[in-house]
């Protein structure tokens, strides 16, 4: 039977009707041929991309050099530029350049697809460099939000196969962000407590959408999941800006998050997806109300015209299935040990 469900961070809207689906094989994606020729992003092609802005790799080298292990180089064909301020008003309208940063994280010198083939000091030396250029562009008194995000797949918006993820610096914070800051800070006045933190420690007690568990992280399919196979992947202590994480922290987020994306591969036959970072707005007011949080956004049904019309979703597969069908899969890595908190488990 349909069931309307609330986000509670958002008020919105998602209509779960499982009728549509039953088994995981009735998410399948049209995948485009992989392509063949010179990929601007593998080791040796560094001519092919602007100069590097920053890069891991032994003291000795010299930049835009093979020898690295994570790169960022600004995008050759950015949707916004880094340009001084100017803006106006046309009759009832605003406007302003098209000011911004945006740039592109190559996450390994090896050509693959994704992060699931890569190991998890890999993928924390690619969640380092996310917080290392987010901060460094939060310096920029031009910019008021920094968004990180991942694109997998052609259905997922991905233009080359090389694993990489893109920053994007706006001189605005987005009005969703706007609205979620203030979800946070009015709960908390109403309640005294983080809606998230709730969240979470729900989904821990209740269990039924629980997806994988490492250290201090929790990764859950939402109550209100707009897309079939979405997860969130949050930190268990309140914590508002991702930027903060210390080097522990950061091997845990990459195991939890290689935990919940090999199981989305799995589960779906390598999905495309989005991966898109929330964190605290650069500057904002009573940030300490927010929690930040990743969420995996598999792309395996199709947004129409309902969704356009009144930004409802309809899922056609319930999040407690989803996450069951995800605990099925191993977790990535997942050592001998009954102890959560050392090591993932799926539940």
């Amino acid at each position: 039977m349909p069931e309307w469900r609330r986000d509670p961070i958002l008020d919105r809207w998602v209509v779960v009707a499982p009728e549509r689906s039953q088994r995981p094989s009735d998410f399948q994606v049209e995948r485009s041929p992989r392509k063949s020729g010179r990929c601007p992003f593998c080791p040796g092609n560094e001519a092919n991309t602007p100069p590097e802005v920053l890069a891991y790799g032994p003291p000795e080298r010299t930049p835009d050099t093979p020898g690295w292990h994570v790169r960022v180089v600004p995008n050759k064909f950015p949707a916004i530029r880094d340009l001084p301020p100017d803006a106006g008003r046309r009759g009832p309208y605003r406007w302003m350049n098209g000011m911004g940063r945006h740039e592109i994280v190559i996450e390994t010198p090896e050509h693959t697809a994704d992060l699931d083939g890569q190991s998890p000091a890999q993928v924390a030396e690619v969640l380092r460099i996310w917080a290392e250029r987010s901060r460094q562009l939060a310096r920029d008194p031009r910019w008021r939000y920094v968004q990180v995000f991942k694109n997998v797949g052609h259905s997922g918006g991905a233009s080359l196969e090389h694993s990489h993820s893109q920053i994007i610096a706006l001189p605005f914070v987005p009005a969703r962000l706007q609205r979620e800051l203030a979800a946070f800070v009015r709960y908390r006045r109403d309640t005294g407590r983080c809606v998230l933190c709730e969240m979470v420690a729900w989904e821990l007690a209740d269990r039924q959408r629980l997806v994988y568990r490492h250290g201090g992280f929790v990764a859950f399919a939402p109550f209100a999941s707009r897309f079939p196979g979405e997860v969130w992947i949050t930190p268990r202590p309140h914590t508002s800006d991702y930027t903060t994480l210390n080097a522990g922290d950061r091997l845990a987020l990459a195991q939890t998050l290689l935990g919940a994306i090999q199981a989305l591969v799995k589960t779906f036959d390598r999905p495309p997806y989005n991966l898109v970072l929330h964190t605290v707005p650069v500057g904002a007011r009573e940030a300490d109300a927010y929690h930040w949080r990743l969420e995996i956004l598999p792309r395996l049904s199709i947004t129409a015209g309902f969704e356009l019309g009144t930004g409802c979703y309809i899922n056609p597969l319930p999040p407690e299935v989803a996450a069951g069908w995800l605990r099925d899969q191993k977790a990535y890595g997942k050592e001998k040990t009954n102890d959560p908190e050392q090591t993932g488990q799926h539940y």
